[in-house]
């Protein structure tokens, strides 16, 4: 299957551990709604957005972020104002209780990941470890 990578992804550790009860293990922000929004319309031919993680970076994770044509066996589904984001059977455990918002300025734009499972970052913010 060809790559089909939707951009880049950062994490950042989240100071508080809130231990909030939620029906999702994942929550999208609004931006990444409008943004998830957008990319699909693009591509009518994708179901949703897999999540996924792997090794990679200084401090070990990466999320990867790709098209979805369907969902895996194993894989969670999280559904929110009409977005389908799948995450992939590795990531589930390193994204409970995680916000993915989408964030642009002058000089990058990227999906973010407020985790707060992640005992560290690299100094770039790309990779993670739990």
């Amino acid at each position: 299957m060809a790559s089909r990578a939707i951009g880049r992804a950062t994490v950042r550790a989240v100071n508080s551990k809130r231990l909030i009860p939620q029906k999702a293990p994942l929550v999208l922000t609004q931006n990444a709604i409008s943004k998830l929004k957008k990319l699909m319309a693009e591509r009518p031919d994708m179901q949703g957005v897999m999540i996924g993680v792997k090794t990679r970076g200084c401090n070990g994770l990466t999320y990867t972020l790709d098209y979805a044509d369907k969902k895996g066996k194993f894989d969670e589904e999280v559904i929110q104002d009409g977005i389908r984001v799948f995450i992939d059977a590795k990531a589930q455990l390193t994204l409970l209780g995680t916000e993915m918002d989408y964030q642009e300025d002058k000089l990058t734009a990227e999906f973010v990941f407020n985790n707060p499972n992640i005992k560290g970052t690299c100094g770039c913010g790309e990779s993670f470890n739990v």
